[in-house]
């Protein structure tokens, strides 16, 4: 009974529209990619209304045939793209000839997105692109991804932070910038990541285990930072961004230029700088000490592509003067144990921008160079090598007691590392035009050397890798499958009572995933991801042994530590409708032998001062939780968005909670459309709260003080656009504008402290901080 009601629903439109119409239309055409003109064998063309549809053969053709005279909607899919869809009419036959880009075309307000995606499409993908981009704009790159849902930050005051995805950071986090595995000092926790902000036009996040493309550690999830296209023979074009905030009396500029090179067709270029610079941050009652801020980034690339072939180079330099907080670093274990106390740190001082001791000099460079190649069998081979060198300087409170070396003001801590990867990439033609895929090859050396007082040996690393994604489409469901095998060798320099003792620690292991998309209607789309991933110890988790002036703390590492090994579960609801969206994911990660820096019940005294205490421990684990978005609209100008995440964690072995696991978190927004006028459109006022639950959910005694308590925030924005210049109406204008958006965070200026601030020990979080933001684009 029930699979003839199925099949009577799913025959029911094609019958209505068999009565109503003669039904000998037709419509056919090709299916190509936009850059390289190649075909799109595979792909998956269909009518939404009668979901009649056809399949692209060797040539990218189609035909749908014995369709009723009418309106329709016009689908196409494929694997590695966004859907994208057109309305056409029917009288007789027509020919609709589609192309799907790897650019972003923005026609007024509508943006049209038919972007390749190198993700798995089982898992639960969140993007912060466009205008909800732009509004996060002079903010750190942790904050821009903390408005998803399920994202929040680990911090170091208020002016280093890095995401956290369902629990898990640094090293279980990967970030590809611009396709380049992002390779620094990530192992720490208050080592930010060295990416301006202001390159990405789309950020990322894929929620779960995600080895198998990207190679291991990626346990928690990855975090693509995705410039646009290179404007290959478009007109010259940018943007300009002016951002000041009242706290800090922060100023940022930056600028984008982009375009072609007119007559040398199949060129395209872009160049981008950015210039950042504050002062001490504000509580709501006193100035945090030399926490100032100066950075200076700036990016190049140039690309060509002909119908087959394509090269591109990039290169990018970050670099930043970051301050510490001097009350974060005592003399005594009694003065420490006051601070904890009291609550307030014993060092307040006035607005300055002065960056003194105790600081960080960090800066970063990535060049890369891309290729690839589209065989007439439609096969494409695509080969990107990549150069980083990462630096960065420690500078203690106190100048070095030897006089000739505190004289020459060179750095307690000093790391370089350099990074040397390759990966090679095979898109194979579809096999029995359904299925898709890809085959890889990758390679990874490193090294690091380290002067000054020892924090961590001097290392090198080798990693070698190979995998395999294939894909599966249908009408309603996909599948896909991946497998990846990793090779990995760590050789550490170090000194035991200074005799050198080398250590060469080989791993190896398998990374998996398996999992499932069905599409039950235009509206609602389920998906179900199994993956298995692994993560070799850190150098620091291993030999770590003294104190990181940057986290204000004493760290010790164990050198018996295994590797871990993580089981990812995670499902995704996703319903969207025009008046209503709701998307759910469920997790549960199951991880073997987990590594964490465990708080000591008492702080250690050194000859740098008293600090708290850190060991590296390892325990099996679990984290299960789920993220929940909702999107609302109430009425044609009022919407309502919720966005509420939960996490249980537990330490599995011990039977009892862990240490540094993000409180729960529910955000509401209000939004009210007010309308727009004939030169000024996307004019909104907001108005959310943010409610923080203590973390209750902490080993008892495990920690130097306990956790804060909950907080409430209120924040709100006003938002317009200015038009500069009416559209002319053809496809090759591009309209100028100005947004402006006025936005004030912590409304009432309300005293809190968050968890996962590192110097919540020591002091409150930031209070008020105004901000205005312009944005230039032409």
């Amino acid at each position: 009974m029930y699979k003839f009601a199925a099949i009577l629903l799913w025959a029911l439109p094609t019958f209505v529209y068999a009565q109503k119409t003669p039904c000998d239309c037709f419509v056919k055409g090709s299916v190509r990619d936009n850059a390289t003109k190649q075909p799109l064998p595979g792909a998956l063309i269909y009518l939404k209304e009668t979901r009649q549809s056809a399949t692209a053969d060797a040539n990218g053709q189609y035909k749908i045939t014995n369709v009723c005279q009418g309106k329709y909607t016009l689908v196409c899919r494929i694997v590695g793209y966004r859907d994208t869809d057109q309305v056409i009419n029917l009288a007789h036959g027509a020919e609709e000839n589609l192309q799907l880009s790897e650019t972003e075309i923005h026609l007024n307000d509508v943006e049209i997105v038919a972007q390749k995606t190198p993700t798995l499409l089982s898992q639960p993908v969140q993007a912060v692109s466009g205008d909800a981009l732009a509004q996060t704009r002079g903010q750190s790159l942790a904050d821009a991804l903390a408005t998803l849902t399920g994202v929040t930050m680990l911090q170091t005051g208020a002016s280093i932070a890095k995401p956290v995805i369902a629990g898990l950071h640094s090293n279980r986090v990967l970030i590809m910038n611009n396709g380049v595995r992002q390779e620094a000092q990530q192992w720490g926790s208050e080592h930010a990541p060295e990416i301006d902000a202001f390159v990405a036009q789309k950020l990322v996040v894929v929620k779960g285990a995600n080895s198998v493309q990207y190679g291991s550690d990626a346990i928690g999830g990855i975090i693509l930072v995705e410039p646009n296209a290179l404007p290959i023979d478009a007109p010259v074009g940018g943007e300009v961004n002016l951002v000041g905030f009242s706290n800090a009396r922060q100023g940022v500029a930056s600028a984008t230029l982009e375009g072609g090179l007119g007559k040398w067709r199949g060129f395209g270029w872009r160049a981008q700088g950015t210039l950042k610079r504050a002062g001490n941050l504000k509580t709501p009652n006193y100035f945090l000490d030399n926490t100032g801020l100066s950075e200076q980034n700036y990016s190049l690339a140039v690309g060509y592509k002909r119908q087959r072939f394509g090269v591109e180079a990039f290169y990018s330099r970050f670099e930043t003067n970051i301050g510490i907080f001097s009350g974060a670093h005592i003399g005594s274990v009694s003065d420490l144990q006051r601070v904890f106390d009291n609550g307030e740190p014993f060092v307040k001082s006035d607005f300055s921008y002065q960056i003194g001791r105790p600081n960080q000099l960090v800066s970063h460079d990535l060049l890369k160079a891309k290729a690839f190649y589209g065989f007439k069998n439609n096969n494409r081979l695509t080969l990107t090598f990549a150069r980083q060198y990462n630096r960065r300087a420690e500078y203690d409170l106190h100048r070095p007691l030897n006089d000739a070396r505190a004289a020459l003001n060179l750095p307690e801590l000093l790391f370089r590392i350099t990074t040397l990867s390759t990966d090679l990439t095979l898109e194979h033609a579809p096999i029995a035009k359904k299925i898709t895929g890809q085959v890889g090859l990758s390679g990874l050396y490193q090294y690091n050397f380290m002067d000054g007082r020892p924090l961590i040996p001097d290392f090198e690393l080798f990693n070698v890798g190979a995998f395999v994604v294939e894909r599966l489409v249908q009408k309603k469901w996909e599948f896909e499958a991946g497998l990846r095998f990793d090779a990995r060798q760590l050789l550490a320099y170090r000194f035991v009572n200074r005799v050198r003792n080398d250590v060469r620690l080989p791993f190896r292991s398998v990374s998996g995933t398996l999992g499932a998309v069905r599409r039950f209607s235009d509206a609602l789309t389920v998906r179900l991801n199994v993956g298995r991933a692994w993560r070799a110890p850190n150098v620091n988790e291993l030999f770590s042994a003294g104190v990181h002036h940057g986290a204000a703390a004493y760290e010790e590492g164990n050198d018996r530590l295994g590797v871990e090994n993580a089981i990812n579960l995670i499902g995704n609801v996703d319903y969207q409708t025009k008046k209503l969206g709701i998307n759910l994911s469920l997790y549960h990660n199951s991880i073997q032998n987990y590594i964490y820096f465990k708080p000591q019940p008492a702080p250690i005294l050194t000859v740098r001062g008293a600090f708290p205490y850190f060991k590296a421990t390892q325990t099996d684990a679990t984290f299960s939780g789920f993220d929940l978005t909702t999107n609302w609209a109430l009425s044609p100008r009022l919407t309502h968005i919720s966005k509420l995440a939960y996490l249980y964690a537990r330490d599995q072995t011990n039977a009892d909670y862990l240490v540094l696991i993000p409180a729960n978190r529910w955000e509401n927004t209000l939004k009210l459309d007010l309308g727009s006028t004939k030169r000024t459109s996307d004019r909104w006022l907001s108005v959310t709260n943010l409610w923080v639950a203590r973390q209750g959910n902490v080993p008892p005694n495990s920690d130097f003080v306990p956790p804060p308590p909950a907080y409430s925030l209120w924040n709100a924005a006003l938002h317009a656009k200015f038009a500069l210049k009416p559209t002319s109406g053809e496809a090759t204008t591009k309209p100028s504008y100005i947004t402006l958006q006025l936005a004030v965070n912590n409304v009432f200026d309300l005293r809190y402290r968050d968890y996962l601030n590192r110097f919540r020990y020591f002091s409150d979080e930031i209070g008020r901080n105004l901000s205005l933001k312009m944005r230039l684009v032409f």
